[in-house]
């Protein structure tokens, strides 16, 4: 549905896209990803049709961005990080001037503000001013008005920046229902979130994409194999790093805590993505160690996410 060839662009001297390539299908929750200053909202506002690329160019439904602007400016709803709203207006007034705005009239204006106002949960607030919402519930306004001309893309930058951890569910839930019936395009920097609502993530990093898939894909491509955390109690250090380190498959030992208290901590990475728990519990046993935790670690979208834009 959405096709990104070689998108580049420059502010000045600076490059803030290098040659991005990705698709976006129909139907999917796509999450952008990346930390401040990685080209996310240049891509979104690139995307719709807010910028102009440097070079290459983005197709929606093969319409060109570059030749056709107002139809794809018509296909997507768009919600910037902070909703352009207007404080002194009622929300019901708000959003039958935005529907104004989008043609709409009579029964159909009515009727849509409904449904939005029933999808987007704002039965509560539809007659109070908008300067007297919440953050949170200004978001569902901003969300209602990128929804009113009901396109099938919908682009969300930062929907849930600034919202309490019980807002940031609720629009979370909001995000996965209109994902039902819509493309849905956003970038957080919550990256829990993207791994619960996402289909796929891109991560962005300096203007290029350091990885693209879905989140599960992407902790076992980017993880390193699999990694047993072990803690031992009166074991000595020596005798542990040798004997484990004898087992088939590991390919190192990480000490992740000091002897303290008869106590110590090891990470055990195997060489592959392969359960090596047994061989390791085996010498463990016949060592006569005692055994305090044992568990295979499993890699987080977080980890990935940290390993793919950590800084040298």
């Amino acid at each position: 549905m959405i096709e990104v060839q070689g998108l580049n662009k420059f502010y000045g001297g600076f490059q803030a896209l290098k040659e991005l390539d990705f698709t976006i299908n129909k139907g999917e929750i796509l999450g952008l990803l990346g930390p401040n200053g990685a080209g996310k909202t240049t891509t979104m506002r690139i995307l719709t049709c807010f910028l102009q690329p440097s070079a290459g160019t983005i197709k929606v439904e093969n319409y060109n961005i570059l030749d056709h602007p107002l139809k794809i400016k018509n296909m997507i709803g768009y919600l910037p990080e902070s909703a352009p709203l207007y404080g002194d207006m009622l929300v019901y007034d708000y959003l039958a001037y935005v529907a104004a705005m989008r043609g709409l009239d009579g029964g159909p204006r009515v009727e849509r503000i409904a449904r939005l106002v029933e999808l987007c949960g704002l039965k509560e607030v539809v007659h109070k001013a908008i300067h007297e919402l919440s953050k949170g519930y200004k978001q569902r306004v901003g969300l209602a008005h990128a929804m009113m001309g009901d396109p099938e893309i919908l682009v969300l930058d930062e929907p849930t920046s600034g919202l309490d951890p019980n807002q940031i569910i609720e629009i979370r839930q909001l995000i996965k229902e209109i994902g039902k019936e819509k493309t849905v395009v956003f970038s957080t920097h919550i990256l829990s979130e993207a791994e619960a609502t996402c289909d796929r993530v891109v991560i962005i990093n300096r203007g290029v994409i350091v990885a693209d898939g879905a989140t599960e894909r992407l902790a076992r491509e980017f993880g390193g194999g699999a990694v047993v955390d072990v803690t031992l109690q009166s074991a000595d250090r020596v005798e542990v790093a040798a004997a484990l380190g004898r087992v088939a498959g590991v390919e190192r030992l990480e000490e992740l805590l000091e002897v303290e208290d008869g106590l110590l901590k090891l990470a055990v990475f195997s060489k592959e993505d392969e359960d090596i728990r047994p061989a390791l519990f085996r010498v463990i046993r016949e060592a006569g160690w005692d055994l305090l935790d044992f568990h295979r670690r499993t890699e987080t979208l977080e980890n990935v996410f940290a390993q793919l834009t950590r800084e040298n």
